[in-house]
């Protein structure tokens, strides 16, 4: 006979005494005063909605279980509240003030200095959880709060901290457990036994969308299927028995150091924004079996069985009722930010701002792109031991398919450096939590081509995150990127991606054409407190390719960086033809580079080549320097050309120099084709060459 597994609880609240003793009552008016107050806080949002215009949630029917919550934990917790969660921030001991100056996005707001929704905090209060930049992308957050728990652990084990046995709390709602990214995290978390409780509201709606037309389970019975992740539900209207299943669960975490789902019902008596209202989808029927588990009036009823007077708890709604329109009058009367603030803590400042160490040390040897990289990332580790270094293959097992991790994990052993499963998402995301506790992550993901299942992370969560915490949490992430066309990689591993990470604001570029390069740029990379995405062109790894010798360079010295934004001058035209009008430049970055030089060498004394290195931030001063003193420029890059980074960056130099040009700003790429064909014959007509380029110099030398 088929046996139900999903069904039952597989770990049980342990019940507190639930006598009317003083302190269960104590813990009771607590939560009373608490769900007042969110309560108050609800209606006086809605009854001021022209002042409260921006759009907001509220937690109305969640009370109960988020209270239960956040009373539990302690300041050296880490939580990822949700943006229905004031509830639970109210009880983590934030005031309605603090909340609503979010709420009306006033220059006080201390969460985001008025640029992020309701609720959506970010906080480093000492007195208080951790609680780094939340994003309003459903399911987005799980990623970062399980890299949180990453982290947490791998402090603890390594002896780095001692986190007291600090629990991570992530809060969802059910609808968004059906996001794949989410069971990356589950999958994350189960293997490597993170200390993490994933508390799932579930009030039966997505918006619009029911329960019934979403999913084929709830969050506890799919939960089920992640082996090692111990689960509960609880009825999270009723606070003592929320009190007590989360009571069982942090200490569960505390104690066995492994994952926990709690799945919570709850009712939803709030619109689900502000701006999307309960009445235009839901029916009467609906609206009263939510209302009827409403958990006020609950715990209302229980506290006058425990022998409270209707006066005493009047008396206790009326005085949150007071607190909250106080606040509320303060809130709304708050200067709003400065417009000069807008360009504020889009990054934090970086150490690294000058070329520094010893580029090329006396009796150096010669080494490979791939062994510059690979030595950089050993000497990182050996100096920082919070770094660690994950992706797919990288472990001591291959050590990267390029060999670009080899002997690493057998060094720093695997609790530092560790494959993952094919999941690009987590591994790009969980860089978020990891930073925001003081874990320093580099991080592969195998080919440019895998990148997209990560933009999600990136966009949402990593680039944001400095600008939205108003500089609190800048992600110190390094993501290692091969990239690149050669020797018939075929269309799934050899595209250009440059473009399409440019267009993502608040994460910074890198793409070395050298080993010296690489070497001083990974350090910088390293040492940045913001996200850089390191592009390395696999075809310059091993210099295989012919023409590209030069990438091989004696290798750096230990101290040494280069600056990110900083340009190079890789080949240099003859004074007297610039000043006879006969020389233009070439500004380029990684294979670009090889082709430029081989063209040049047919052009004696006329050609100037600019290796940019940084491709954001981006050297403008040098750029725009070179073309002024030319006059003639060719802008080449591997990338197909319509709508690219080249062409962008071609119009900004026209723009800025235009009285000094000669002819117009040319640029040269691939063809503009979907993808890099398979046969080599066909790559070779799509990509650039030595060839190309000359008739392209020609083409510009003669205007």
């Amino acid at each position: 006979m088929f046996k139900d597994n999903v069904s039952l609880s597989t770990l049980k609240a342990t019940p507190f005494n639930r006598d009317n003793s003083e302190d269960v009552k104590d813990l009771l008016i607590t939560a009373f005063k608490l769900m007042c107050t969110a309560k108050s806080m609800a209606e006086t949002y809605e009854a001021n909605r022209p002042i409260c215009k921006y759009v907001h949630s509220t937690s109305r029917g969640h009370e109960a279980i988020q209270i239960a919550t956040g009373l539990q934990l302690q300041s050296h917790d880490f939580v990822s509240p949700y943006y229905r969660d004031d509830s639970m921030m109210l009880a983590m001991g934030f005031t309605p003030k603090e909340l609503m100056l979010q709420l009306l996005a006033k220059a006080a707001d201390p969460f985001s200095g008025g640029r992020s929704y309701y609720c959506h905090p970010s906080s480093k209060d000492p007195l208080k959880p951790t609680i780094p930049h939340q994003s309003s992308a459903t399911g987005m957050q799980v990623i970062p709060a399980t890299g949180m728990a990453q982290g947490v652990k791998y402090l603890e084990n390594a002896g780095l901290r001692d986190t007291k046995h600090a629990v991570v709390v992530c809060s969802l709602g059910d609808g968004s457990v059906t996001e794949g990214e989410v069971s990356e995290a589950f999958q994350f978390a189960v293997l490597h036994e993170l200390p993490i409780i994933y508390l799932v509201q579930d009030n039966e709606w997505g918006i619009s969308v029911s329960a019934d037309e979403a999913r084929t389970m709830d969050a506890y019975e799919y939960a089920a299927g992640f082996k090692g992740l111990e689960r509960m539900r609880v009825d999270g209207s009723d606070f003592e028995a929320s009190y007590e299943a989360m009571a069982s669960a942090i200490a569960y975490v505390r104690e066995q150091r492994k994952p926990i789902l709690v799945h919570a019902t709850v009712p939803l008596l709030g619109h689900h924004t502000s701006g999307v209202r309960k009445e235009w989808y839901r029916t009467t029927a609906d609206l009263e079996k939510h209302s009827a588990n409403d958990p006020l009036p609950k715990l209302y009823t229980r506290l006058i069985e425990m022998g409270a007077t209707a006066e005493t708890l009047s008396w206790i709604e009326s005085q949150a009722l007071q607190l909250v329109q106080e606040d509320f009058s303060v809130a709304s009367q708050s200067a709003d930010p400065s417009l000069e603030s807008v360009q504020q803590h889009v990054f934090a400042p970086t150490p690294i701002t000058e070329e520094a160490g010893t580029r090329t040390p006396a009796n150096g040897s010669k080494v490979v792109m791939v062994d510059a990289a690979l030595h950089a990332v050993e000497e990182i580790m050996r100096t920082y031991p919070e770094a660690i270094f994950y992706g797919q293959d990288v472990g001591g097992r291959l050590g990267g398919v390029f060999r670009e991790a080899a002997t690493l994990a057998g060094k720093f052993g695997d609790s530092r450096v560790y494959n993952t499963a094919i999941q690009e998402a987590y591994i790009i995301g969980s860089t978020v939590g990891l930073s925001a506790v003081g874990v320093k992550p580099i991080v592969e993901v195998q080919f440019a081509d895998y990148i997209y299942p990560g933009f999600n992370q990136l966009v949402s969560e990593i680039s944001k995150s400095c600008y939205l915490s108003n500089g609190k949490f800048p992600v110190q992430s390094l993501i290692r990127v091969p990239i690149g066309a050669y020797g018939g990689g075929g269309p799934y591993h050899s595209g250009s991606v440059e473009t399409t990470l440019l267009s993502i604001k608040g994460i910074k570029i890198v793409y070395p054409s050298n080993a010296a390069d690489m070497k001083g740029l990974m350090k910088a990379a390293f040492l940045d407190p913001n996200p850089v995405v390191m592009l390395e062109h696999k075809g310059l790894y091993w210099s295989k390719v012919p023409g590209t010798l030069d990438a091989m360079m004696i290798e750096p010295a230990d101290d040494y960086v280069i600056p990110l934004g900083k340009a190079n001058t890789v080949l240099e035209a003859a004074t007297a033809q610039v000043e006879q009008g006969n020389s233009m430049c070439i500004i380029t970055y990684g294979m670009g580079v090889y082709w430029a030089k081989a063209a040049a060498a047919k052009f004696e004394g006329s050609v100037t080549v600019i290796d940019l290195r940084t491709l954001f931030p981006l050297d403008e001063e040098l750029i725009f320097e070179t073309v002024r003193q030319h006059g003639k420029c060719l802008i080449l890059t591997e990338e197909q050309m319509n709508n690219s980074f080249s062409q962008a960056l071609a119009a900004r130099v026209q723009q800025t120099c235009f009285k000094y040009l000669d002819a117009p700003v040319f640029t040269m790429g691939a063809l503009d084709l979907p993808a890099v064909p398979l046969n080599m014959e066909l790559e070779k007509v799509m990509l650039p060459n030595a060839e190309k380029v000359a008739a392209k110099i020609a083409e510009i030398l003669g205007y």
